[in-house]
């Protein structure tokens, strides 16, 4: 069973972040639950098979104020997939490099599709693809125990770690690459 966690301050937002990604399970017939990443207990984490950690808004950067809720990553044992707010706070976790911050947010936004280059196949990707960003905190560099499997004139796009199944996305494939959701489900 998939544990899906909603990094959503607004409920609203639940349904453009959260709520494509349960359709895709849905669809799927892959089991899953949805909990917001304060309501997270250890029951939950043990009752997962896998986690999804979603995105979030534009502006909405509530999970930098409150990051350690996400302490158990760095004891975590089971695969895992960040997606944009999901692989940034993976990331900070495994002493990653992120520009951007939720109190210094710099000028620089990404919004709409860019082109991303995979050097090898990651979750069912490979070559030049179209992915939808939309976020203005990214991943700068991440360090020796994570691969870099893509990247986009903007930087940072797909990493996994070496020894784990943790995985990362910065862009959302909820919108255009729903088929990485698959095949990390499956």
């Amino acid at each position: 069973m998939i544990l899906l966690i909603s990094t959503n301050k607004e409920s609203l937002h639940y349904y453009e972040f959260v709520k494509p990604i349960e359709y895709i399970l849905k669809k799927d017939k892959i089991k899953f639950f949805t909990r917001q990443y304060k309501n997270i207990t250890k029951k939950d984490l043990e009752k997962a098979s896998k986690v999804i950690i979603c995105g979030t808004s534009l502006k909405d950067f509530d999970y930098f104020n409150h990051i350690n809720e996400f302490a158990w990553l760095k004891h975590f044992n089971k695969p895992l997939l960040g997606i944009c707010a999901g692989m940034q706070i993976t990331t900070h976790f495994f002493d990653g490099q992120i520009w951007g911050s939720g109190k210094k947010i710099d000028n620089r936004k990404e919004i709409g599709q860019t082109p991303v280059i995979f050097k090898k196949e990651f979750l069912g990707l490979k070559g030049n693809i179209n992915a939808y960003e939309l976020h203005q905190v990214g991943i700068r560099k991440v360090r020796k125990n994570f691969d870099i499997f893509a990247q986009s004139n903007k930087g940072l796009q797909a990493i996994k770690h070496k020894s784990k199944e943790i995985y990362g996305v910065l862009f959302h494939p909820e919108v255009r690459n729903k088929e990485l959701i698959s095949s990390f489900a499956n």
